[in-house]
């Protein structure tokens, strides 16, 4: 939903890397919309912050998204120990439009393990599987419309790579990931429905290249399932542009397509994130 932060951000540190003062600029990817470490719409394999072997390190975030009817604000956190496990959590508030009224929220959970590879290095790309438990704190709503549950876990499996001197000389990378879920609109309309009620298989792949040492657009791709007759759910799509100043900050913004949300079609418009990294 929240557009290809991990890939803008990551293709902009590579374009500028530096091997001194440890891990490359960027290669913490930014905070994805469901607190883990990557891109906007998807987790990518990348571990947030820049902790090495034996460290410590972390993010926070505040991030909103402004769409025709809606608006989503973003909240998130996350540590890194010895750039192998992470650990998030992020908290989700969706504002409704009048015609439907209120506000439904969602608190998730995280963690992430780097199983093999290097997202720059070898032979391998970076693999990385991880689950997020999901709590709908707000499921009058879902429960209305057919959701089954009010809360639920995703578990997902993420492969990273980057290209430093990809096609016309530039930096290129690329993320695609497989994902177990039956979330309804990533959640916040609960979980499951009257036509599917199991975990199904989803796609989420994201892509990027740096135009300058600073500057970076991309865009990215979510597939998502369709489990409640009261409206369709669509796949979600953006485009990004994004710059950080060092590894302690990032900016980003992105144009979403969300497609249709609760049977009101039309939903696009800009996002914006906020990242500090320690």
């Amino acid at each position: 939903m929240l557009g290809a932060l991990g890939v803008c951000l990551f293709a902009t540190g590579i374009a500028s890397a530096h091997a001194s003062g440890g891990k490359l600029l960027a290669t913490g990817g930014v905070t994805s919309i469901e607190g883990a470490a990557g891109g906007g719409l998807t987790p990518w394999a990348l571990l947030s912050s820049y902790a090495e072997e034996g460290e410590w390190g972390g993010t926070a975030a505040m991030s909103q998204a402004n769409v025709s009817d809606f608006r989503l604000d973003l909240t998130a956190a996350s540590v890194n120990y010895s750039n192998r496990i992470e650990l998030s959590v992020a908290q989700q508030t969706f504002d409704l439009p009048e015609v439907i009224g209120g506000e439904l929220e969602q608190t998730i959970y995280g963690a992430k393990y780097r199983v093999l590879g290097d997202v720059i290095y070898g032979n391998y790309p970076q693999v990385s599987v991880g689950v997020q438990y999901k709590e709908n704190t707000r499921a009058a709503l879902p429960t209305a419309v057919g959701s089954q549950r009010d809360s639920d876990y995703d578990v997902y499996v993420a492969a990273s790579r980057a290209w430093l001197n990809g096609p016309f000389n530039r930096t290129w990378l690329a993320n695609a990931a497989v994902r177990a879920t039956r979330a309804n609109e990533i959640g916040l309309l609960g979980f499951g429905g009257d036509l599917e009620d199991d975990h199904q298989w989803v796609a989420e792949v994201s892509a990027g290249v740096f135009l300058h040492r600073s500057l970076v657009v991309g865009a990215e791709y979510r597939q998502k399932p369709d489990n409640l007759s009261f409206a369709s759910e669509s796949d979600w799509t953006s485009v990004f542009v994004a710059w950080f100043p060092s590894k302690s900050l990032a900016l980003t913004g992105a144009y979403v397509d969300l497609g249709e949300i609760a049977g009101l079609s039309g939903q696009d418009g800009l996002y914006l994130s906020l990242q500090g990294s320690f």
